[in-house]
């Protein structure tokens, strides 16, 4: 059996499906992670509301894939910051407390499960 390596998990290939299966995954994590996020931050929170803004997310990363992290990083963490403003309805501060917690939260959730799929991929079959 042949494990996955990371380039894998890049869909800029791949078919509907594969796009399809991204967007899930996508929203998923970013769903969660910003739910962490906002209980942090906001305490007892609604988790559907965190799951208005994955999706939204998940969007934006997968149309600007094609330009590379430094276009795509910088617009999504604005339009995270956009869409907490708008589902949780905050301020300009809390808001950006939130996207930074959540931006926070993604990266050490990322780089773990990044790296598991490494480590993963490099086992024995």
């Amino acid at each position: 059996m042949v494990g996955l390596t990371p380039l894998q998990l890049d869909p800029s290939a791949g078919t509907p499906v594969a796009y399809v299966g991204t967007f899930v995954v996508a929203t998923l994590f970013y769903s969660v992670t910003l739910h962490i996020a906002a209980r942090n931050v906001l305490g007892d929170v609604p988790v559907k509301l965190a799951f208005v803004v994955g999706p939204m997310l998940a969007l934006v990363s997968l149309l600007l894939q094609q330009y590379g992290p430094a276009v795509v990083l910088p617009v999504t963490l604005v339009a995270d910051a956009v869409a907490i403003s708008l589902v949780y309805r905050l301020d300009a501060k809390l808001t950006a407390f939130v996207s930074v917690i959540h931006y926070t939260v993604a990266v050490i959730l990322g780089f773990t499960l990044f790296n598991l799929v490494a480590l993963l991929s490099t086992a024995p079959a």
